[in-house]
Protein backbone atom coordinates (compact mmCIF):
# COMPACT_ATOMS: atom_id res chain seq x y z
CA UNK A 1 0.00 0.00 0.00
CA UNK A 2 1.28 3.35 -0.86
CA UNK A 3 1.85 6.18 1.83
CA UNK A 4 -0.51 8.96 1.83
CA UNK A 5 0.48 12.18 -0.34
CA UNK A 6 2.21 14.84 2.35
CA UNK A 7 1.89 18.42 2.01
CA UNK A 8 5.27 19.13 2.74
CA UNK A 9 6.11 23.18 1.95
CA UNK A 10 9.08 23.48 -0.37
CA UNK A 11 11.28 26.12 0.02
CA UNK A 12 12.88 28.51 -2.61
CA UNK A 13 16.02 30.44 -2.03
CA UNK A 14 15.60 33.59 -2.71
CA UNK A 15 11.93 34.52 -2.87
CA UNK A 16 13.50 36.84 -6.05
CA UNK A 17 13.15 33.28 -7.98
CA UNK A 18 9.21 34.02 -8.38
CA UNK A 19 9.65 36.90 -10.17
CA UNK A 20 6.64 38.44 -11.90
CA UNK A 21 4.58 37.53 -9.04
CA UNK A 22 2.61 40.23 -7.35
CA UNK A 23 3.09 40.34 -3.58
CA UNK A 24 0.29 40.42 -1.25
CA UNK A 25 0.00 41.94 2.35
CA UNK A 26 -2.23 40.84 4.92
CA UNK A 27 -4.97 43.49 5.49
CA UNK A 28 -4.04 42.96 9.03
CA UNK A 29 -0.69 43.94 8.41
CA UNK A 30 0.51 46.89 11.11
CA UNK A 31 2.31 48.61 8.95
CA UNK A 32 5.35 47.39 10.49
CA UNK A 33 6.57 44.98 8.39
CA UNK A 34 5.62 42.33 11.02
CA UNK A 35 3.14 40.34 8.85
CA UNK A 36 3.81 37.75 5.86
CA UNK A 37 3.33 38.08 2.16
CA UNK A 38 1.55 35.36 0.00
CA UNK A 39 1.57 35.09 -3.86
CA UNK A 40 0.33 32.59 -6.33
CA UNK A 41 2.32 31.88 -8.80
CA UNK A 42 0.90 31.75 -12.67
CA UNK A 43 3.28 30.27 -14.81
CA UNK A 44 7.00 28.35 -13.52
CA UNK A 45 7.38 25.06 -11.50
CA UNK A 46 5.27 26.95 -8.77
CA UNK A 47 2.38 27.80 -10.75
CA UNK A 48 -0.97 26.30 -9.01
CA UNK A 49 0.70 26.74 -5.58
CA UNK A 50 0.63 29.23 -3.13
CA UNK A 51 4.32 31.53 -1.92
CA UNK A 52 4.80 33.06 1.57
CA UNK A 53 7.76 34.93 2.55
CA UNK A 54 8.34 37.46 5.75
CA UNK A 55 7.49 40.81 4.61
CA UNK A 56 10.70 41.92 6.81
CA UNK A 57 13.32 40.06 4.01
CA UNK A 58 11.47 40.51 0.92
CA UNK A 59 14.54 39.41 -1.00
CA UNK A 60 14.51 36.34 1.75
CA UNK A 61 13.26 32.69 1.06
CA UNK A 62 9.91 31.79 0.32
CA UNK A 63 7.72 28.95 1.21
CA UNK A 64 5.84 27.46 -1.16
CA UNK A 65 2.83 25.61 -0.55
CA UNK A 66 0.09 23.32 -2.43
CA UNK A 67 -3.61 25.23 -1.36
CA UNK A 68 -4.53 21.94 0.49
CA UNK A 69 -1.59 22.33 2.67
CA UNK A 70 -1.96 26.31 2.71
CA UNK A 71 -5.70 25.70 4.20
CA UNK A 72 -5.54 22.90 6.45
CA UNK A 73 -2.87 25.49 8.10
CA UNK A 74 -5.57 28.14 8.20
CA UNK A 75 -8.12 26.42 9.62
CA UNK A 76 -6.15 24.53 12.60
CA UNK A 77 -5.04 28.38 13.35
CA UNK A 78 -8.82 29.04 14.00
Amino acid sequence: MPAPRRYVPSSTRPSGRLRGVRWQRSSRSTGMNNCVETARPDSGPWAGLLAVRDSKNASGPALVFAPAAWEGFIDALR
